[in-house]
């Protein structure tokens, strides 16, 4: 009897707990709201990392008063939760470094310069998507991919007959394939970093499910472009004039990704990679680009003749670490070659940092552990976990607006849970950004949504049916776990469970 007792109390309070956890999240939800509604897509700027912390402010007060949390337990969840992130911050700086080190030496206007003479009227959807796929990729970033040459595809498409529904679906798909599976990604690292999965760990499980998703997407791409009746003309010769007249296309310069493509392959680890890859972008700098290197030195202008040291020292520092503005004639080309270094990383760092502070204030208060119970009795096998994350990264997209909170939540809720079913933290981390990452962009209110149809010109329910990329890899991941392709469970979970195998199992 007084076990029974026992049972029903802890039961009580972790019941409490989970309608706690509800209205929690509904208030992080409406400051959320309202962000994004006074803020737009500036809400990353401080908004929503003023909104974690108001709401990780709500939890350690109401868990410290009514429930006598100590506050220590709060202050080494958060010390934990930051030493995790540790080395995922450095890893942002350096994609910060990347970002600028690589446009300003001519390695990513070299690609976007070859990548678009492949286009062609009777493949353009298909060549489209591989191309922003392709400096999604390098950059890491598909915000900047779609305001820039996406906006160019656009015009380009429109004027060979097709819809712009279309266009833009080939656009984000490509864009959003690359930014998934770019170490250079923030959301590739944020992924990683919240389920403490190792970045090129998660980026080689994710191929299982992302590239069956980018095939088939390719496929329908390819199909609909050669069967369309185009007006076989191409717009593409003042992109390529403007990228020719203002740096140095080399094929010498695709060295610097390929070198790092050989890294990866050969598992060299985050840091040094990307550290390596940003001091070669560098010294390419300095020898193909001497007159780019002199104008950021110098604030612009002209009168370069020859590259001072000074010069040298202080336009490539500038490229690593702030802003550089340079002008080729023409202003979509402008935008897409300005960088922001280092400093363009700090909101991101800052969100990150916010979200470990309101995800050490749901797990110092047992609040997470509440929420996991609850879930603990709805999933019943491998596929419904992996629909589950899925599910919950979706809504989380619709609720919050932001695919950052999204996978953040994601993650948080569901990592213990993964950790007592004996499933590798991969597994989750690709669940999370097969899920959050990718529909961010589909949903109109999600800042992902308003940006591109805000960018694009095209309404995000126009765009939507033709995302295939996006559309399908929810659904693949579900599919790859109902088969049970590459999935493990460790050997002492699986003891548990009553199977018997002294080694990991696939599942």
């Amino acid at each position: 009897m007084c076990f029974y007792l026992i049972y029903l109390v802890e039961w009580q309070i972790w019941s409490l707990f989970y309608i706690i956890n509800k209205f929690i999240i509904l208030f992080l939800i409406l400051l959320l709201f309202f962000v994004i509604k006074y803020f737009g897509t500036d809400a990353l700027s401080g908004g929503s990392q003023v909104a974690l912390l108001l709401s990780a402010g709500l939890t350690i007060f109401i868990s410290t008063v009514f429930y006598k949390v100590p506050w220590d337990d709060f202050e080494n969840a958060m010390q934990n939760n930051i030493k995790t992130v540790c080395i995922s911050l450095i890893i942002l700086l350096l994609i910060g470094a990347i970002a600028g080190s690589w446009m300003v030496s001519g390695v990513v206007p070299t690609l976007i310069y070859y990548g678009m003479k492949i286009i062609s009227p009777k493949i353009f959807l298909f060549a489209a998507c591989i191309l922003c796929a392709l400096i999604s990729l390098m950059t890491g970033s598909s915000w900047t991919t779609i305001a820039t040459i996406g906006v160019a595809l656009i015009g380009i498409g429109i004027a060979e007959g097709f819809s712009p529904g279309w266009i833009a679906g080939a656009i984000i798909s490509g864009a959003y394939f690359g930014d998934k599976i770019s170490p250079l990604s923030d959301t590739t690292i944020l992924a990683s970093s919240s389920t403490e999965t190792p970045l090129f760990t998660h980026i080689r499980y994710m191929m299982i499910t992302t590239v069956p998703s980018i095939t088939i997407a390719l496929i329908i791409f390819l199909t609909v472009s050669i069967l369309h009746q185009t007006n076989d003309v191409v717009q593409v010769d003042v992109f390529s004039s403007a990228l020719a007249n203002t740096f140095n296309i080399s094929p010498w310069l695709l060295l610097v990704p390929v070198l790092t493509a050989i890294m990866i392959i050969l598992k060299v680890p985050a840091l040094p990679t990307l550290f390596i890859a940003s001091l070669l972008a560098g010294i390419f700098a300095l020898i193909f680009q001497p007159d780019i290197i002199w104008q950021i030195a110098n604030g612009g202008g002209d009168g370069f003749t020859s590259l001072t040291f000074r010069d040298g020292f202080k336009g490539l520092m500038q490229a690593y670490y702030g802003s550089t503005n340079i002008d080729t004639g023409s202003a979509q080309v402008n935008e897409l070659v300005s960088t922001t270094g280092m400093n363009g990383m700090l909101n991101t760092v800052f969100l990150i940092m916010c979200a470990m502070v309101f995800g050490a204030s749901m797990m110092g208060s047992g609040m997470i552990r509440s929420l996991t119970d609850q879930l603990i009795k709805i999933v019943r096998n491998r596929t419904g976990l992996v629909a589950s994350t899925v599910t919950t990264g979706i809504i989380s997209n619709i609720t919050t607006s932001d695919q950052y909170l999204s996978i953040i939540i994601t993650s948080s809720l569901f990592k213990d849970l993964y950790k007592e079913k004996g499933y590798e933290s991969r597994l989750l981390s690709r669940s999370a950004e097969d899920s959050a990452t990718v529909t961010s962009v589909l949903i109109p209110w999600n800042t992902c949504g308003m940006t591109q149809a805000t960018v694009l010109r095209v309404p995000t329910m126009a765009y939507f049916p033709y995302c295939f990329f996006n559309l399908i890899s929810p659904l693949m991941s579900i599919f790859i776990a109902a088969i049970g392709f590459k999935i493990k469970r460790n050997a002492e979970a699986v003891r548990d469970v009553g199977t018997g195998n002294q080694s990991t199992s696939n599942i």
